[in-house]
Formats: C-alpha cells, structure tokens, sequence
C-alpha cells in the first residue's frame, strides 16, 4: 500500500523516500504559492501596465521586514511539537500546540497594526519611483489585513508539518490558491481595481486558508487536536517556542533589511528596472521555493529523530538534503536558463523589461546551490535545538556582507549587474558557516548523549 505523507514513521526506516514523500507536497504546496503570486503579478501587469506590476513587486521586500519577525516563531512551533511526537508525549504536543495558536494570534495583529502603521513612511524611505509609491502603498495597506489570517494558517501548518503531515496544508492552499486567481481576474480584469484588486484577492484567500487549516486542527484524533477554548500561554512551552523561533525570526529579519536596501538601490535604477527584478525574482522563485521544502523536511525529520534519541539518523537526513539540494539546482536552475526569457514574457511584453531581468537571471543561477545550502542546513541545526547558531551564521555572512557590499563593491561600480552578484557571494559565504555550525551542533548533540549513557550505566553500577 502507499504510503502518505500523513502516515510517515520519520524515525524508522530508509529516509531518502521518506524525505521526497514529506517534502513534495510541501515543494508543490511552495510552488502553488509562487504560481498564485505570479498569477496576482500577471493579472496586473497585463492588464493595469509596468507601472502596477512594479508598484506590486517594490512591496515584497518591505512585507518580508514586517513579517518575518513573527513568522520565524513558526520555527519554533515545528521544532517542539516535533520533539514532543517524536518523544510520544501527547499530553506535553497539546500543550504546545494551543500555546502557539495563541501566539500566532497575538503575532498576526501585531504584525497587522504595524504594518499599517509603518508600510507607507518606509516606502518613502526606500526610495520608492515616484510614479508608483501611491500605488505600492494602497497595496501594501489592504494587504496587511490579511496577516491575522497569514500567521495562524502558517502556525497550524508548521503544527501539521511537525507530526508527518505535509499534505493537507498543500490542499487548503490549493483551494484558497484558486478562489485567489479567480478573484483576480474579476476584481481587475472585470471591474478595473488595479493593484487593490490583487490586494483584496489576496486577503480573502488568506481567510479561507486559514479556516481550512484550524477546521482539520479541530476535528482531528491525533494529539495535535486544538479545543478552542483551551487555547492560551503554557509558559514553558512558550518559552521553548520563543527560545527556538526567535532566532529563526531575526535571522529573518535581519536577512530582510539587507533585502530592503538591495531593493533601495534597486529601485535608484526606476520603475523598468524594477518591474524586471520583480518578474525575475518570481522566476528564481521557483527554484528557491522547491529547496525550501528540503528545509521543512529536514527541521521536522531532525527534529523527531532527537526526541527519539536517533542520533544517528540525523547524519543521513543532511546527506540525503544535500543531495537533493544540488539535483534541483542542476534540473530548475537549468531549466530557468534555457527558457528564462519565455518565463519572464509571461509577466510582461516590454522587451526592456524582459532583458534587465534575464540579466539577473544569470547572475542567480550559476550559484544558487549556495542558497539551498545557505537556506537547508539551518533547518538541520535548528531540529537538534539549536537556533542562534544559524542566525549568527545569516547575520554575517549574509546580512552584513551584503551591506558592506553595498557600501563598498556597489558604491565602485554602481552597476545592476554588480548589484546582483552580491547574492550569489553572500550565500556562499553564510552558508559555509551554516554547514560548519551543523557540525557543531551534531558534535554537541553526540557528546551530551554519552554524557547522559555514562551517568545511566555508573548509576546502575553503583545500584
């Protein structure tokens, strides 16, 4: 019989099947994202012009510095529940479960309110063209109304992700996906909203997908099961989360900053070049969202091992992750060379447009292995418990390079093209350090499991 995503036993077994069967559902789940996004970025490009597609790519970047704060604590939620299922404590998962609903809920108007708040004088601030700022910001406004939605759909994924099930998430998103795209096509091809048809699209989606997701939380029989009324703060288990997801969030954060100041200069360059780093970061999308379900496989696979106490096993998760890492790169990153100008004439048929941005194709793909490595062996560090590392390791090889890039290579040669080449530089550089701290780690890990068996066996002799 088949087995499913939703019946894996992740700490027994062959583990590269294992991996691909948990991780394509999340591959098609990211890829389905990245295809209603470009469905949002065609459907205004093709019918309200350059202008609104760049109006709606200057914001991502922006989005990301707001969010990624908060949505790092998902982390958090996938490490714990997945130490506590894999540890067989049903008792301790609910606990941590309800725990981060709480604080998805908390988080995602948090998130809202300052996203409101702040988007329109920081968009000033990144030097915004002039012909699309008033259109970024109707965007960016209505946008954050869905973030409540945004952040407890990602929280209850990360819950059904950390026992096994990377399926059901993959179908409220395909659902919530579509409704998307058809309300795009109504709201701005049918009736003319522009940029706020999109926005307004998007949030409504984002409500569904998380009705979906708390309604199987709901009706569940596995110790994941949430009881609305129970939902509320264990100050342990929060902690645990915050100890865990924090990290993760400011490495987003940080790592968005420097997204932030790359997208400034991107923008001094005006609104051509900006739709066409906006259609050419899609693309590259699709490649980096495919390595990033490797990431999730390999937090929630680490994860559970260890509170199984199958050390072991976590070496074999990196070396399978790896070898995924570079198979994708060669097949999509391949593949996003030979027909990238296709793919971009999606988006757009100015032809200025489509060369700028397979310019930055170029430059991303001949690298972007150091991305899924940059981007993967966090998730392995991070599901024996340690996060800091990985973030210490994005600060400085990642966000502090590409400022000093900016200030020092950029500001010589202040050409698009050097622009970019600070991406594939920075992953180079982080992820060294990000495969140097999961040795570490797994060092660490090894000697505090001998450490426990020789206290086990002199206490039984001494007995």
């Amino acid at each position: 019989m088949a087995v499913s995503s939703r019946d894996l036993d992740i700490t027994k077994g062959p583990l590269f099947g294992k991996i691909l069967i948990f991780a394509l559902p999340i591959m098609a789940m990211n890829i389905l994202q990245l295809l209603f996004n470009a469905a949002d970025m065609v459907v205004v490009g093709r019918f309200s012009g350059a202008e609104a597609l760049a109006a709606v790519g200057a914001t991502g970047s922006l989005i990301n510095l707001i969010v990624n704060l908060f949505m790092g604590l998902s982390v958090g939620t996938s490490v714990v529940v997945a130490q506590d299922y894999g540890a067989g404590k049903p008792q301790v998962v609910s606990k941590s479960v309800h725990t981060s609903i709480a604080l998805s809920i908390i988080a995602g108007f948090v998130v809202m309110f300052l996203g409101l708040a702040l988007s329109g004088p920081l968009l000033l601030m990144m030097g915004t063209p002039e012909d699309i700022i008033n259109l970024s910001e109707v965007y960016i406004r209505i946008y954050f109304l869905g973030l409540p939605a945004s952040m407890v759909y990602n929280f209850g994924a990360a819950i059904l992700r950390a026992t096994g099930d990377s399926r059901r998430p993959m179908n409220y998103l395909v659902i919530s996906g579509v409704v998307n795209v058809i309300l795009n096509l109504i709201l701005v091809a049918g009736f003319r909203m522009s940029v706020a048809g999109v926005a307004w699209a998007t949030v409504v989606s984002q409500y569904l997908s998380v009705y979906l997701i708390l309604r199987c939380l709901i009706h569940t029989d596995k110790p994941i099961r949430l009881f609305p009324r129970q939902i509320r703060m264990d100050k342990q288990k929060l902690k645990d989360v915050v100890r865990i997801g924090l990290p993760a969030g400011l490495q987003g954060l940080l790592f968005s900053i420097s997204n932030v100041l790359i997208q400034s200069a991107v923008n001094s360059f005006g609104s051509t070049m900006v739709a066409a780093s906006s259609a050419a970061s899609n693309v590259e999308g699709f490649v980096g969202t495919t390595m990033n379900a490797y990431y999730n496989a390999a937090i929630t696979f680490t994860g559970q091992n260890m509170g199984a106490k199958n050390y072991d096993r976590i070496d074999s998760v990196a070396k399978v992750c790896t070898g995924l890492i570079f198979a994708t790169w060669i097949v999509l990153g391949g593949a996003t060379l030979i027909f990238g100008e296709a793919f971009l004439g999606i988006y757009t048929n100015n032809p200025e447009v489509i060369e700028l941005g397979m310019m930055r194709l170029k430059i991303m793909m001949v690298a972007y292995f150091t991305c899924g490595v940059m981007n993967v062996f966090p998730g392995l560090t991070r599901g024996m418990g340690y996060s800091i590392l990985p973030m210490l390791c994005t600060l400085v090889g990642a966000c502090l390079m590409r400022i000093v890039w900016l200030w020092t290579v950029f500001k010589w040669y202040p050409t698009a093209s050097v622009l970019f080449t600070c991406y594939p530089v920075t992953w180079a550089l982080a992820g060294i350090g990000q495969v140097i701290s999961f040795f570490y780690a797994r060092r660490k890990v090894r000697e505090k499991a001998l450490l426990q068996t020789d206290l086990a066996t002199g206490i039984g002799a001494s007995v």
